[in-house]
């Protein structure tokens, strides 16, 4: 039997990391560590007083210990970690990319007094599961052992969910929208013949050589065999071969087989790394 120490170690380090970052945000205001009002966004402050570390800190707080913050959590620890080890599996620079893209819209957004919310972190939280909806949409998901649908309906069966229980519907429209314009831009206009304008940035890739953590397949940083990173290799997708064999990647280890329908929702995401 798994240990809590085991199963958290086992965890891949992006959702990792900002799981923990949100526990302990939680548990410190708890303890009556800090007033959450420090660290929600506000822009006077930003802006006049160049507290710009709000710009950041919000998207941290899920709120205080109770069954929502408990299921935020959980969203992440499951959805998050399904996308880090599945369509993004070896791609850690794009799954980091992914949530500075979802951060950066949600506060250019938030700049518009009507969407705008003290903590984005709600919002940020529910483009997890709009991008994972994408990219998994043949995945069966059971809802409370009542309702069991594929992936690709689990964002609106949610958003259905939390108006039933009177939940703001804000945020997660808030991350619907971010989480389809990220899919758009990475997925959708690049498979019709578009260019892809969301590729990860350099700097991101430099931050997440630097950071130590996770596999880049498509990295164009050069590794430094002092450093330990591990991270090397040019840009292609770990899967299969065009027969639909279980591929091995110049590391040794055993990718994912594709699916075979073609379709552009077919269980895992058709993205064209490297482009």
């Amino acid at each position: 039997m798994t240990t809590p120490k085991e199963y958290y170690n086992s965890l891949p380090p992006v959702a990792k990391t900002y799981a923990t970052i949100c526990f302990a945000t939680t548990a410190a205001y708890h303890i009556g560590l800090y007033n959450p009002f420090i660290i929600a966004l506000f822009y006077n402050d930003v802006f006049k007083r160049f507290q710009i570390w709000r710009l950041i800190t919000n998207f941290f707080f899920l709120g205080p210990f109770s069954f929502t913050f408990a299921f935020h959590l959980l969203i992440i620890l499951r959805y998050g970690v399904s996308l880090e080890r599945g369509p993004f599996d070896k791609r850690t620079a794009d799954y980091v990319w992914m949530f500075f893209f979802g951060a950066f819209s949600l506060l250019a957004m938030a700049a518009i007094p009507f969407f705008w919310s003290p903590f984005m972190g709600d919002s940020l939280v529910f483009m997890i599961i709009y991008v994972w909806s994408r990219e998994l949409p043949n995945t069966r998901v059971n809802i409370q052992g009542l309702v069991e649908l594929k992936g690709f309906y689990l964002p609106w069966a949610m958003l259905a969910l939390d108006l039933v229980f009177g939940i703001p519907l804000m945020p997660d429209l808030l991350g619907i929208g971010v989480g389809h314009l990220y899919y758009f831009l990475t997925v959708l206009h690049p498979l019709a013949g578009g260019s892809n304008f969301c590729k990860t940035p350099l700097w991101v890739h430099k931050l997440v050589t630097y950071w130590g953590r996770g596999y880049q397949m498509n990295n164009p940083i050069k590794r430094d065999p002092a450093t330990g990173v591990a991270f090397r290799g040019r840009s292609y997708r770990v899967g299969t071969t065009s027969g639909g064999s279980t591929a091995v990647n110049n590391t040794g280890e055993t990718g994912t087989p594709a699916p075979q329908n073609g379709g552009a929702f077919g269980g895992r995401g058709r993205r064209l790394d490297g482009q």
